[in-house]
């Protein structure tokens, strides 16, 4: 009895907390610990990656964004054909595994390729691709996992997981590159990837045995999804929420294309090693901010001031910090604005995004989502990349007119966050027939 009545007690605390009843506890955890694993291995790759960007001409970096459109596209094509053929319940943990065995490659291609700075651009056109695709994996999961419910109490929470990933992997690089050397810090990812593939069978159980979702449980179980591989193309070009939804992601990357390039040249007199100390230790602290907004204001703001509000405050605090840079043009400033830009993502804009996916179908889900997070977003590399060398290589501009260019971007994507958030909560209403195969 003292036992039972010490879980209720807790239970209570937790729900009172943050909103995660007593049968969600478990599956909550799961995926925080999930999610924190996933995006601890991302920051352990994402400095070695970028302190090679510094070695690039900024017309060099983006003509590695187009190719990565193209690849990137090619990827989600094969993903599409493999969720029409392969069980569901094999899908998430394949994609685990398959990034596994090629960070383990590059560690033996750096070892055995004479020619490095071909590994370099490949590896960091991998990793890039990576940093979509197993976040957008990872997402599609939550969606087919929880319920609409159960998604704007938890996703936050979920989300704050990934803040503290993102807190803990910058911290390898950080303490370990100058003694481990980059190159050891591929194995490492690896190992990580390999941790999650349990956890994945272990949520399939808990979403029937403690969620109470039995219905999306038996769906996924199923031998295969069938459909075209295409399908998320047409999809997404014959649905106006999810070309709002790709809209809002675009109008996002546009914004952190700008900020990325003025990062990437301030670091150009560094050395390699150097930069990737610098690039972790910026992620920790950025992570750190982020964390609690994460945990305790997200689901709040959705529940309570609604989605228009949940999707558009980040780009409006963008709007008003790209003005302040444009007028303050220093690096105090621009340091200042990216800790808001990617806190704020990871924190509030992420997961409420990812709510936006359950009012659709599992097929949309499973093959439309990966074309808007991969496709549309490496897209969105491509051109606002090309633009960028274009105002700085080409037309001179400096960094307080890149910035003003910003600003009017960030106040568009803010008024797509709130013509997205009100489509969503007027969605509410008909969620039965929005969501017809889950």
């Amino acid at each position: 009895m003292n036992e039972e009545k010490s879980l209720g007690v807790g239970a209570r605390i937790a729900k009172t907390l943050s909103g995660v009843e007593p049968n969600e506890l478990t599956a909550t955890l799961a995926s925080t610990l999930f999610v924190f694993i996933l995006m601890a291995t991302y920051y352990i790759l994402r400095p070695v990656r970028d302190a090679m960007a510094s070695d690039w001409t900024d017309s060099e970096v983006s003509f590695l964004w187009n190719i990565n459109f193209f690849v990137s596209a090619g990827i989600v094509a094969v993903y599409g054909f493999a969720v029409s053929r392969i069980r569901l319940k094999s899908i998430v943990p394949a994609v685990y595994g398959f990034f596994a065995v090629t960070f383990v490659g590059f560690y033996f291609g750096v070892a055995s390729i004479a020619d490095r700075e071909l590994v370099d651009k490949t590896f960091y056109l991998w990793v890039s691709v990576f940093a979509l695709f197993h976040v957008s994996v990872f997402w599609t999961f939550m969606a087919d996992t929880f319920n609409k419910g159960q998604a704007k109490r938890l996703f936050g929470i979920i989300g704050a997981g990934a803040s503290a990933g993102a807190l803990f992997g910058p911290a390898i690089p950080t303490l370990f590159a100058g003694t481990l050397g980059t190159d050891n810090l591929m194995l490492i990812a690896s190992t990580g990837l390999l941790l999650v593939i349990p956890l994945v069978f272990y949520l399939y159980f808990l979403k029937a045995a403690e969620l109470g979702n039995e219905d999306l449980a038996a769906d996924t179980s199923r031998a295969v999804m069938g459909g075209s591989w295409w399908h998320g193309f047409k999809a997404f070009a014959a649905n106006p929420y999810l070309l709002g939804i790709g809209a809002f992601i675009l109008l996002y990357v546009f914004i952190g294309s700008f900020v990325y390039f003025e990062q990437k040249n301030l670091l150009a007199d560094f050395t390699r090693e150097e930069r990737t100390q610098i690039l972790g230790g910026i992620d920790w602290i950025v992570n750190l901010l982020t964390f609690g907004l994460a945990f305790f204001v997200t689901g709040r703001i959705v529940t309570r001031l609604g989605m228009p509000v949940g999707l558009a405050l980040m780009p409006v605090l963008i709007c008003v910090g790209l003005l302040v840079l444009a007028f303050a043009p220093i690096l105090t400033v621009l340091l200042a604005l990216q800790v808001v830009r990617r806190g704020g993502n990871y924190g509030l804009t992420r997961p409420a995004r990812e709510m936006l996916y359950t009012h659709v179908g599992k097929e949309d889900r499973f093959k439309t989502k990966p074309v808007i997070d991969i496709v549309v977003y490496r897209g969105g590399d491509a051109v606002s990349g090309s633009l960028f060398a274009i105002l700085t290589d080409k037309v001179g501009l400096g960094l307080a007119a890149v910035a003003l260019v910003g600003s009017a971007i960030a106040a568009a994507w803010a008024w797509v966050g709130v013509r997205l958030g009100r489509a969503f909560d007027t969605k509410k209403e008909d969620a039965g027939a929005s969501t017809t195969s889950r």
